[in-house]
């Protein structure tokens, strides 16, 4: 029997087909992108962010634009060959390889971003749709469809959007943009340690590792930390500086993936 998580959930603006159950394994293809075609949509934007549950830095948001040709590939064991997907399921000497060759073979790709600052006042998902809109502004040429990674349509009017569970592991393009983001903050982030060296940003890109917490317990947040999270409330010395949002400015903190 399966189980709930493994039910497919697809978001669906009318005249967009549905989506078939996204396939077993993680080798992403071009079928959400070809189901877009065949509906109308000639230039496909795939976007995916990271950084929405980290403690500190912002959110970084890419969108990738492909001409469905084959992506690049990277040499393997033997003979085998790593293929392009979701970041996650990349190390990161892949991620950095693929990220140098992307550009060049995309296209089109931009990075939007939205700082700390930002997320404390209006909330991670208008955090999101901000960083996204900016990511999709800078695009060469707009697209007429785009595809977004999860089942919650955080971007909405005035694009045309298409939700899909798993999409950075399914869509060629939004595995792009997966890993295009994922190098960009942990550039950003590793950058930051030069000032901030006890929080082992360049390894945990802001997320809530053993050191960053230990850290943020002996020397309190950075200019970079969100202050309106909920983690000051665990850090008596600290807890004081948390901000608190006003919840009308924004749809609120989203929960730590």
């Amino acid at each position: 029997m399966r189980k709930p998580d493994d039910q497919v959930t697809t978001s669906v603006l009318p005249g967009l087909p549905e989506a078939a159950p996204p396939p077993r394994h993680h080798v992403a293809g071009y079928e959400i992108e070809e189901s877009l075609r065949a509906s109308g949509a000639v230039r496909i934007a795939g976007v995916d962010e990271v950084g929405r549950g980290a403690w500190a830095g912002p959110v970084v948001v890419c969108a990738a634009v492909t001409d469905l040709t084959p992506p690049p590939e990277l040499p393997g064991r033997g003979s085998r060959t790593v293929r392009l997907s979701d970041s996650k399921l990349l190390t990161a000497q892949h991620r950095e390889a693929f990220a140098a060759l992307l550009p060049g073979w995309l296209a089109g790709h931009a990075i939007g971003e939205s700082s700390a600052e930002e997320i404390d006042e209006v909330g991670m998902t208008e955090a999101l749709r901000r960083a996204a809109q900016r990511a999709l502004d800078a695009l060469p040429e707009r697209p007429d469809a785009v595809i977004l990674d999860g089942k919650h349509d955080f971007l909405s009017r005035p694009w045309r959007v298409r939700c899909e569970i798993k999409a950075d592991q399914r869509s060629v393009t939004v595995a792009a943009a997966s890993v295009l983001a994922k190098v960009h903050r942990d550039r950003l982030m590793a950058g930051l340690s030069g000032d901030h060296p006890d929080y082992g940003f360049a390894e945990n890109a802001g997320y809530p590792s053993p050191v960053h917490q230990e850290a943020l317990s002996a020397l309190g947040p950075t200019p970079h930390h969100r202050m309106t999270w909920s983690y000051l409330d665990d850090l008596p010395q600290w807890r004081h500086l948390r901000k608190h949002r006003d919840p009308l400015a924004g749809s609120g903190q989203m929960t730590l993936l």
